[in-house]
């Protein structure tokens, strides 16, 4: 699997901090595309990717770096919605420095090149800010740029098998004509029509 080189997070980083901000309340109970999730799990899940990975690229390693991602729990901090945008925008300047893509790093206990990791650092913005956005009912448009390299990012994976260990699940079958996000969605193993149950009971 092929890497990429010097993309900018920040952009993707804002989209995902303004989906912060907008999330209720109300919604932190809510199911996410992701199954092992509710709201409150997947932003602690944002929260911290966003710090390790934001460590990975200063090649700061150490304990946030080297543990695997904590299982769904109620961990989030009471100051979730001012730590979140912070965090992100930290992960967004750590990558803006060259050497960040270069060498090696270590993310969620795995040793990676640092191209690698920043592909999968802004493949977690990008997918996780859709699972967010679907989960809270909002409006969801991704940095095209960070969206183009996050396609072939995932496609160059697909090609490859997928294991039980793969951090991405079973490719999910898109036609080839759908919008780029659907093609994504579908290639980081979620249903891109996924809706919260209480929308798709409401629909029927």
């Amino acid at each position: 699997m092929t890497g990429m080189s010097l993309v900018d997070l920040q952009p993707q980083a804002r989209v995902v901090s303004r989906l912060v901000e907008g999330v209720p309340g109300s919604a932190l109970a809510s199911p996410t595309p992701c199954p092992e999730y509710a709201v409150a799990d997947l932003l602690d899940h944002v929260r911290g990717l966003a710090i390790a990975f934001r460590d990975a690229a200063r090649k700061d390693l150490g304990p946030t770096t080297d543990t695997a991602p904590e299982p769904a729990g109620p961990s989030l901090p009471a100051a979730w919605r001012e730590e979140l945008p912070r965090l992100l925008a930290e992960l967004a300047e750590a990558w803006q420095n060259p050497s960040a893509w270069t060498g090696m790093t270590r993310a969620g206990g795995v040793d990676l090149p640092g191209e690698i990791a920043g592909a999968v650092a802004l493949d977690e913005l990008v997918i996780h800010g859709w699972d967010l956005a679907r989960a809270t009912g909002q409006e969801y448009v991704p940095d095209q740029a960070a969206l183009r390299a996050v396609h072939a990012f995932l496609l160059a994976s697909a090609q490859e098998e997928r294991g039980e260990d793969d951090i991405f699940g079973p490719v999910v079958p898109v036609p080839d004509a759908a919008p780029l996000l659907d093609r994504a969605v579908g290639l980081s193993g979620r249903d891109p029509g996924w809706t919260p149950p209480s929308r798709r009971e409401a629909g029927r």
